[in-house]
């Protein structure tokens, strides 16, 4: 399997679970591995035959603007169904996390692996 990355990603969002966070979006910070194969476009040199990084990040873009998430879990658990079900990944891992929310600590998050990874 190959992999297709992208990382360090920051996205505007509303997420969390106390008042301040449910009325103000705040920079998460995400990164991806896209578990596909890359034999197609490696011989065509055609982006149809291929996950297109650029659509991934306008997508995310588009869809965690108008969205309301309350724990990081379920942020991750979305990213990684839009990569699996949309984008025909064959596995992901989501790496999500929140900036500077905890005194002293530069980034909190959780890291997921869904999908079949050969």
């Amino acid at each position: 399997m190959d992999i297709i990355f992208i990382d360090d990603l920051r996205i505007s969002t509303l997420i969390g679970i106390y008042p301040r966070e449910r009325s103000m979006a705040q920079n998460v910070e995400i990164s991806l591995q896209i578990g596909t194969s890359t034999v197609g476009a490696g011989a065509t040199d055609n982006i149809h035959d291929t996950i297109d990084y650029a659509m991934v990040v306008g997508r995310l873009r588009s869809d965690l603007a108008t969205q309301h998430f309350n724990l990081l879990e379920k942020l991750a658990e979305h990213i990684a169904n839009v990569l699996l079900k949309e984008f025909g990944a064959r596995w992901i891992r989501v790496s999500v996390a929140k900036l500077g929310m905890l005194p002293g600590v530069r980034r909190a998050g959780v890291i997921i692996e869904r999908g079949e990874r050969d």
